[in-house]
């Protein structure tokens, strides 16, 4: 898919993320605005899909998120990528609907993997998988996108010691690095440290993407990582991006990590971001 087609994608995506996270007034829309590029560039320019979903994922590369919250992005890059109806969308967070504030399984919705947004989980089950992956002499490809808070989170740093010492090197793991989360930056929470620094340590391999909303930089870093897979060492890249990005009064704070628009600042949301394929 070209540029101009994704770049149409990412600014539907945005107007899907705004309008689901407003109409039942609850949801996080900072992060999921903020991993819109990587988010769309993975599903419809570097991951190899089938046509038709099934859960044993043979013969295609599979994508686990653990930062769950981040469950709109989600859903409407899912569903702009033709795994369920786009008018789906407008279900987002009701009662009965498959599309909860944290991706279940229960209810089958295409796309969706394991249940997520109980932090730092979902790198161990995306080994897991990988594992499985090469057992079945299957060599595609599995992805993992976590957030920089939940590396707060021990589980992560064994599943990280895990990976490199097993040689999962069919994994690339994604870390959003927007500096945020609920309660402030994550330095004022728990400051992370040089995080590069840590997983070189641990003995993966790191690619760093400094410009982690950039369309063009993000599918280069992404063929760089696949390119660099099978070495004997698992890859991260660490994806460089701006919480609530698109949206000017969004951007740069935490405070939209988990708070929904009203109706002014819906429509201020929706006018930067011109409607490309069609709202649901």
């Amino acid at each position: 898919m070209d540029l101009k087609s994704l770049e149409k994608i990412v600014t539907q995506t945005r107007r899907d993320i705004l309008r689901m996270v407003h109409k039942v007034n609850s949801g996080h829309p900072g992060g999921s605005l903020g991993c819109a590029e990587f988010m769309v560039t993975l599903f419809n320019s570097e991951m190899k899909r089938n046509k038709n979903f099934s859960m044993d994922g043979v013969d295609e590369d599979l994508f686990f998120l653990s930062n769950g919250h981040i469950s709109p992005v989600f859903y409407s890059v899912l569903a702009r990528s033709g795994y369920f109806d786009v008018n789906e969308l407008n279900t987002f967070r009701l009662i009965n609907s498959r599309l909860q504030g944290h991706p279940t399984t229960h209810e089958g919705l295409p796309g969706v993997r394991i249940a997520s947004g109980s932090l730092g989980q979902g790198l161990s089950v995306a080994i897991g998988a990988a594992l499985s992956k090469k057992l079945n002499n299957d060599n595609n490809l599995v992805y993992c996108l976590m957030g920089d808070g939940e590396l707060q989170e021990g589980q992560n740093w064994e599943a990280i010691m895990y990976a490199s010492s097993n040689k999962v090197d069919n994994i690339i793991a994604t870390i959003d690095l927007n500096g945020q989360q609920i309660d402030g930056s994550t330095k004022e929470v728990l400051n992370l440290g040089n995080i590069k620094d840590k997983f070189t340590a641990f003995g993966w391999d790191v690619i760093e993407c400094a410009y982690g909303n950039n369309i063009i930089e993000i599918k280069n870093k992404l063929k760089s990582a696949k390119m660099n897979c099978y070495n004997g060492k698992p890859i991260c890249i660490l994806l460089k991006t701006v919480m609530g990005n698109g949206v000017d009064f969004m951007m740069h704070t935490h405070e939209w990590h988990g708070k929904a628009p009203n109706d002014e600042q819906l429509e201020i949301g929706l006018s930067q971001n011109e409607e490309t394929l069609g709202d649901y």
